[in-house]
């Protein structure tokens, strides 16, 4: 049985719903977990989630009017702010209810330690009052005093090169990696507390490890010598996942929370980073790939795969590598079931575990997709990736 309760409750996503027929609140939580399995990948797979307590029970308040039922939606989260959004997103991906249409749609992300935070600003200024009484120095010295001395005091000596991190880089999925101290210090300022910094020219082996295991964006200063970081990051054997820079000509240390935030949402995935800033590594390749083209049929799913870039759809392939039919990737599981003859599939999408059994009983030889999750066998199937 799936955990119902979540220990620590971070976020609580409240989505509204309007549905063209009658339906029972089972019908509805079992649409979302079924059309969004496979969505996100394993490790924000909904079942997965609820078992390891990630996030509660799925709360579904609704009432029927004229035929239509309409309600609303709750999902406590324990997860971050990146994890939770990209749930919230895959609730309104949700679009048919049994056999009537759906629509879903997010209203808001709760952060549940708003009012934690209303009552520590109250109190806060209980205490400020007191102490402006008492002829202390004023209350903006020393909150600006005590910020500093807080953030300064979180920094910490992070793995066998003792290098600057903040307090959240082991426990955290995500991590951040920037140039130097005193850029940590500048997100911890921001409230970014999964950062750690290279701390020199060479790339620390305790760093390009850690991008093996966890999801990692560089996050550079806006000039040449950031790209030339992800260069040398890449030579020493490290997996980013994303690259963020700092606008041209400025440095992470500089920028304020706001800027640092707004570079963090345009990052880009390392794939589309380098063929934006290395160009010339790209021209060098050309003519082995135009021979390529000629005899490898891969390459006719990489040219799908790019078309197929932001749609989250499907294309299945025949052996003579002619299209059979494009489908909607949440569709794809069970499509493929049915469906005879396919020799290749092309998604806008993950390739989970699942999918790779399907595949392998139906006969497919290629699954080429953006991403693939944690894949414990793939039989004959042959799967291939952007990233």
């Amino acid at each position: 049985m799936a955990k119902t309760y979540v220990d620590t409750v971070k976020y609580v996503i409240n989505a509204e719903f309007d549905i063209s027929g009658v339906v029972e609140k089972p019908d509805i939580i079992g649409a979302i977990f079924g059309q969004t399995e496979g969505l996100l990948g394993d490790d924000l797979d909904l079942r997965e989630l609820q078992k390891s307590g990630r996030i509660g029970r799925i709360e579904v308040d609704l009432h029927t009017e004229k035929g239509r039922t309409k309600g609303n939606i709750t999902v406590p989260s324990s997860m971050g702010r990146i994890e939770t959004g990209l749930l919230a997103a895959a609730l309104e991906t949700v679009d048919r209810i049994g056999p009537c249409e759906a629509k879903i749609r997010v209203t808001e992300v709760e952060d549940t330690r708003t009012k934690k935070r209303q009552y520590i600003v109250e109190r806060a200024k209980e205490i400020l009052k007191k102490m402006i009484e008492k002829q202390l120095p004023e209350s903006k010295e020393l909150t600006e005093l005590v910020r500093e001395e807080v953030k300064t005091s979180e920094i910490t000596a992070w793995g066998p090169e003792k290098l600057p991190a903040g307090p959240a880089v082991d426990s955290s999925d995500e991590v951040i990696v920037v140039e130097g101290r005193a850029d940590v210090l500048n997100l911890l300022k921001s409230d970014l507390d999964n950062v750690v910094a290279l701390q020199g020219k060479n790339i620390p082996k305790s760093v390009v490890e850690l991008s093996h295991r966890k999801t990692v964006t560089l996050f550079l200063d806006g000039d040449r010598g950031g790209d030339l970081i992800v260069k040398n990051f890449l030579e020493a054997g490290g997996e980013p996942d994303f690259v963020a820079k700092a606008p041209d000509g400025k440095e992470v240390v500089e920028l304020t929370q706001k800027e640092i935030l707004k570079c963090l949402r345009r990052k880009l995935p390392l794939s589309e980073f380098m063929s934006h800033t290395f160009r010339d590594y790209e021209h060098k390749e050309e003519k082995p790939r135009a021979r390529r083209k000629q005899e490898d049929p891969l390459t006719k799913m990489e040219d799908t795969l790019n078309k197929l870039a932001g749609t989250l759809k499907a294309v299945m392939f025949d052996k003579n590598m002619k299209e059979i039919k494009e489908i909607p990737v949440k569709e794809l599981a069970s499509t493929l079931e049915k469906e005879k003859g396919v020799h290749a599939v092309v998604l806008d999408g993950i390739v989970t575990q699942r999918l790779v059994d399907i595949a392998d009983r139906k006969g497919v030889k290629y699954l080429v997709a953006v991403k693939q999750g944690n894949l414990k066998r793939t039989g004959k199937v042959e799967v291939y990736t952007a990233g």
